[in-house]
């Protein structure tokens, strides 16, 4: 479905959002002169210090292009031919990476039926029975979504649990950090104490959902695994040749908190939304709002009513739930308007 002057604000996605002004600043400020390729520029030698200020003098950071790349280039940084990664059966990397991770990285997932999407360490651990036997894809990472998929968000002690189990077992914590501003803004955390700070080794720092034009970091806090990344990335095709305007729309994003006024206000544009459809007949939550995302519970003729005005995923269609996102640029006139529409179709039915 295209999107044209005849829609109002999407609820689709984050990533229908456009490109936050100070983003849209920096990256004309990087387009004067030439710079050397590949990251031997100043902006990548500026967007590598960012990460060290804001996650710690440990971590070192890689600027790529999208999502489903930093997850790939953070999980090979671990895996080897025979391993496999424990996840939620929810994960990203499951669900809407087209396979990439069997395909690029040629291991296998070991998916976990999840409450709320949130992976548990009773989960870790009853998925370790394998472990030696030479028939059985051997686990050597737990992948974990921030925010979940559902919207909902691990606290730093659900982390560190996380992590705990992981470790004892011999295994290393990844984070999809796609909507990892979203989850640090819920709990008005720095972004190190959901990452540096609980056990996590590998996590990716989304910028394309927060107001980036195409930005996401691969940060590594495990010391042991930084060699290999450039040349993992390079062989992922994640390699920017200018990479001047990819380093420029991260660090502005992590110069004073952008990240956090980003994803705090789209927070609170999925609780307003969440909050208006409470007293509407016949529509109620079905997740809990810990982020930028509403999934709600709707009978399928509002449904169709909606989406002939407005973008939004179906998310689970046996359970007539559907997924509305919010994102920096989405305005309370823009949600009031959604919640009239809404009100109005729930009284047509």
């Amino acid at each position: 479905m295209l999107i044209d002057s005849m829609y109002p604000k999407s609820f689709a996605s984050d990533n229908h959002a456009g490109v936050h002004p100070d983003i849209m600043e920096a990256i004309a400020a990087a387009n004067h002169g030439d710079a050397p390729a590949y990251g031997d520029d100043r902006w990548t030698s500026d967007f590598q210090d960012k990460i060290k200020e804001v996650f710690g003098p440990g971590a070192e950071g890689f600027a790529v292009f999208n999502g489903a790349g930093a997850n790939m280039v953070g999980l090979a940084l671990m895996l080897g031919r025979y391993d496999a990664i424990i996840c939620p059966d929810s994960a990203h990397i499951a669900t809407h990476e087209a396979g990439a991770a069997e395909r690029l990285l040629g291991v296998k997932l070991i998916t976990v039926p999840t409450e709320q999407g949130k992976l548990r360490p009773a989960d870790i651990r009853s998925r370790l029975g394998g472990i030696g036997n030479p028939h059985v894809s051997q686990p050597t990472v737990v992948s974990i979504s921030q925010a979940t998929e559902l919207g909902t968000c691990y606290s730093p002690e659900e982390i560190a649990d996380l992590a705990e189990a992981a470790h004892a077992a011999g295994l290393r914590l990844h984070v999809d950090g796609a909507r990892l501003a979203n989850a640090a803004a819920y709990f008005d955390c720095e972004l190190r104490t959901i990452t540096t700070e609980v056990g996590v080794d590998v996590f990716s720092f989304g910028g394309t959902k927060n107001g980036a034009l195409a930005a996401e970091a691969v940060v590594v806090l495990d010391p042991s695994l930084t060699d290999a990344v450039p040349f993992l990335r390079r062989q992922s095709l994640q390699l920017a040749s200018k990479m001047r305007f990819v380093s420029a729309q991260l660090s502005a994003l992590l110069t004073d908190d952008l990240w956090r006024r980003n994803a705090t206000h789209a927070n609170q544009m999925a609780m307003r939304l969440a909050d208006g459809i409470m007293d509407v007949p016949g529509v109620s939550l079905a997740q809990p709002v810990q982020s930028n995302a509403v999934f709600a519970a709707l009978p399928p003729a509002i449904t169709e009513a909606l989406r002939r005005r407005y973008l939004f995923h179906p998310w689970d269609e046996a359970a007539t739930v559907v997924r509305w996102m919010t994102a920096f640029d989405t305005t309370p006139e823009h949600v009031d308007d959604f919640l009239d529409d809404i009100r109005k179709a729930a009284a047509s039915v």
